[in-house]
């Protein structure tokens, strides 16, 4: 079935879904006890298809906003729609991103392949995970990062606050091997970067995740890092790529931000022409939320994809966790039934 093709008419039920975290995740500015999502049923057909969204937080976006969204375009969902004509009909977001995988999983389903198969790629393997760290003392990041057992990457959330340079320190101690990879959330300035890279570079660092506030990416300009630097809030978009350029090495594309899988394989499928390597990251959320990304995963450098070790429950077939990798199970997302 082709993304021109449309579905419909289409039944639709969109949902907020709440689920608690194990401990509060704290990162620059924000912190959560709770991972807020909707999550999106959309049939046809005897078939059903599913689709799940976190939003982007920065950008206001919530959970009830992002119902909002869609309920307002309940009867055009419901007559019927393809995936392209979804870009058009929402921008990108939560929303679009819920309803873009829903669309892809009935997609799957209605025509009895797999979502791989209909996007035109190769069979997934499982994927080498990133595990974060959310900021806390020095002693406490070290015993988060040794409780992932097996895991052979780790990504420490930092603040721009003195405990910096103790914290990756204290990991890099507790872990003497694992790669790791840092995430200021925009929270570092030109001088407290340079005060933090020596730390850096003697624990091994692989990778400097979104440094600088977005209205100050020219910050950037001239800032001569030994140490590739990734793109996170500084890019949503495909459109928003080229404009990456010279400043960034890495481009963190989360479907949540792009809209979709749709928005988001073709950012993958870009990035080298524009000298950047992909990334998959996430906005937490459950295991629905990860699979589609997964797929995504396959066209990507870096994989980022940690979001449901942090609830205290996820769905009934969940990703699977294993030396480090991340799988998912064809039940979950994607597969025919």
């Amino acid at each position: 079935m082709s993304a021109r093709e449309t579905i419909g008419p289409l039944t639709l039920d969109a949902t907020i879904e709440r689920w608690p975290l194990i401990k509060p995740l704290r990162i620059t500015g924000f912190a959560w006890n709770t991972s807020e999502v909707i999550c999106v049923h959309l049939g046809f057909g005897g078939q059903t298809g599913r689709g799940e969204a976190s939003g982007v937080y920065y950008r206001g976006e919530r959970a009830e906003t992002m119902l909002g969204q869609i309920e307002a375009l309940r009867p055009e969902i419901e007559r019927g729609v393809s995936r392209e004509a979804l870009q058009a009909l929402l921008p990108v977001g939560g929303a679009r991103n819920a309803l873009d995988c829903a669309l892809w999983d009935l997609e799957a389903k209605l025509d009895s392949h797999p979502v791989w198969q209909i996007a035109g790629m190769e069979k997934p393997r499982p994927l080498l995970t990133t595990f974060t760290c959310g900021a806390d003392s020095p002693a406490a990041m070290a015993a988060t990062a040794l409780s992932y057992a097996g895991a052979r990457a780790i990504k420490l959330k930092l603040t721009g606050e003195s405990e910096d340079a103790a914290r990756i320190q204290s990991v890099r101690a507790a872990l003497p091997s694992v790669g790791l990879a840092v995430d200021a959330n925009q929270g570092f300035t030109p001088d407290s970067l340079r005060a933090l890279m020596p730390a850096l570079q003697e624990t091994g660092v692989s990778l400097i995740e979104q440094p600088f506030p977005v209205a100050q990416d020219a910050w950037l300009d001239g800032f001569n890092s030994p140490i590739p630097i990734a793109a996170d809030e500084s890019v949503q978009s495909f459109s928003e790529m080229q404009q990456l350029c010279g400043r960034f090495q890495v481009v963190n594309i989360k479907l949540d931000k792009c809209g979709g899988l749709t928005e988001a394989l073709a950012m993958a499928r870009a990035a080298h022409a524009v000298g950047l390597k992909p990334m998959v990251g996430n906005m937490t959320g459950t295991s629905l939320a990860m699979a589609p990304a997964f797929l995504l995963g396959q066209l990507c450098t870096i994989v980022d994809l940690d979001g449901p070790i942090f609830l205290k429950t996820d769905r009934a077939t969940p990703v699977q966790y294993a030396n480090g990798s991340i799988s998912c199970p064809a039940e979950l997302w994607g597969y025919p039934c």
